[in-house]
C-alpha cells in the first residue's frame, strides 16, 4: 500500500478485494458489524436483511451482526431484530457505568457486547449503499497486517424529506474537522473524510482509544490511532456512493462542538477538557431574535481496557 506525502494511505477502491478473498483471507479471526442507531425504523431493517443474507448466510465472512439501539422511540430494535440482528440497548449494555446519549457512547458500549477481532462500524440511516460497503472496509484489514484503522471516502449527496437530493454533505468537515486538521494534525491532511461515518479498526487498537460520546468519535479515532500506530497505519477505500438524510443547519452546531473538543482535549495541558459546553443559537421571532441554548456533552468514555471487567486482553497495540 502506498502512501501520500504526509504518510496516510493513498484510496484504494472495494472493487479491490472480492467477498470469498477476503473471507479466506479470515485465517480464523472474527468479524463484527456494529450499527448505532436512532429512530431509525425505516432504513436498519433493510441494511441489516442484506448484510445478513449477504455476508452472513451467502459468504461467512462476518460473525456478529450487532444494532446498538440509543434511546430510539419508534420501532428501530424490534424491525432490526426481526431483520436478524442481535440487537442491545446502548443504556442496558453494563448499566453499572451508566449511559450517555451520543453516537460516540453506542460504539463505545458496543465493545462490551461483541467479540469481533476487527471491528466494522456502519451508520443506520443509509438509503444508497452495498455490502461492498462492507468488504471495502474489510480489505486492508484483512490483507495488510500494518493497517490499523481504515476510512470510507463517499459521494455524500444529501436528501430532503421528500426524498429529492438538494447538496453534498460534509459541512461539518470542510468548515470545523479539515481546519482543525491543517492546524494541529497535518500529518492528517491527506484524509479525504475524516468525518466519514463508516469505518473499520482492529479491536486490540479500539480498545485502547479514549472515545468522545457525541460526533467527535470519528475524529478522535482517527488522531488517536495515528497517535498510537502513526498515520501510514490508517488506509482509505472508495465505497462509491452514501446517500443519506439532510441534517438541518442549526443541527450542525452541536456536532462541530463536539469535533472542535475532541481536537482541543488531543492538544495536552494547554487546552483543559470540559464535560460540556453552552451552546446558544437563535431564532428569529415577531419580537426579535430569541436565545436558544443546547447543553452539549462533551464527555469522553475511557479506554475499555481499563474498564473493570472488559473481556478483552491488555495487548501492546500495533505490532
Amino acid at each position: 500500500m502506498t502512501a501520500d506525502g504526509d504518510g496516510v494511505a493513498g484510496v484504494r477502491h472495494h472493487a479491490d478485494w472480492s467477498v470469498h478473498g477476503l473471507a479466506a483471507a479470515k485465517a480464523g479471526r472474527r468479524v463484527s458489524v456494529v450499527l448505532p442507531a436512532r429512530d431509525e425504523e425505516a432504513t436498519v431493517g433493510g441494511i441489516v436483511a442484506r448484510l445478513r443474507a449477504e455476508l452472513v448466510e451467502d459468504v461467512p465472512l462476518v460473525d456478529e451482526l450487532v444494532v446498538i439501539d440509543s434511546d430510539s422511540s419508534d420501532a428501530t430494535a424490534e424491525v432490526a431484530r426481526r431483520a436478524g440482528a442481535s440487537v442491545h440497548a446502548a443504556a442496558a449494555i453494563r448499566p453499572d457505568l451508566g449511559a450517555r446519549r451520543g453516537k460516540g457512547e453506542a460504539l463505545w458500549k458496543s465493545q462490551f457486547v461483541t467479540t469481533g477481532d476487527l471491528v466494522v462500524f456502519v451508520d443506520s440511516d443509509l438509503v444508497d449503499w452495498g455490502p461492498h460497503f462492507v468488504t471495502g472496509l474489510l480489505g486492508p484489514l484483512l490483507t495488510d497486517p500494518a493497517t490499523a484503522l481504515v476510512k470510507a471516502v463517499y459521494d455524500r449527496p444529501m436528501l430532503d424529506p421528500a426524498g429529492r437530493e438538494v447538496e453534498q454533505g460534509g459541512r461539518v468537515t470542510e468548515l470545523v474537522a479539515r481546519p482543525l486538521l491543517a492546524l494541529h494534525h497535518p500529518g492528517l491532511a491527506g484524509i479525504v473524510q475524516p468525518l466519514s461515518g463508516e469505518w473499520a479498526i482492529r479491536r486490540d487498537v479500539l480498545e485502547q482509544l479514549s472515545v468522545p460520546v457525541g460526533y467527535g468519535v470519528e475524529i478522535a479515532a482517527l488522531v488517536d490511532t495515528a497517535t498510537l500506530c502513526g498515520p501510514e497505519a490508517i488506509a482509505q477505500v472508495d465505497l462509491g456512493r452514501r446517500t443519506h438524510r439532510h441534517h438541518r443547519h442549526d443541527t450542525l452546531g452541536p456536532m462541530a462542538v463536539q469535533v472542535l473538543a475532541a481536537v482541543e482535549a488531543r492538544l495536552g495541558a494547554s487546552h483543559p477538557r470540559s464535560t460540556s459546553a453552552a451552546l446558544r443559537q437563535f431564532d428569529r421571532t415577531t419580537t426579535g431574535f430569541t436565545p436558544r441554548e443546547t447543553t452539549v456533552d462533551l464527555t469522553e468514555r475511557p479506554p475499555a481496557v481499563t474498564v473493570e471487567g472488559y473481556a478483552g486482553c491488555l495487548e501492546e497495540v500495533c505490532g
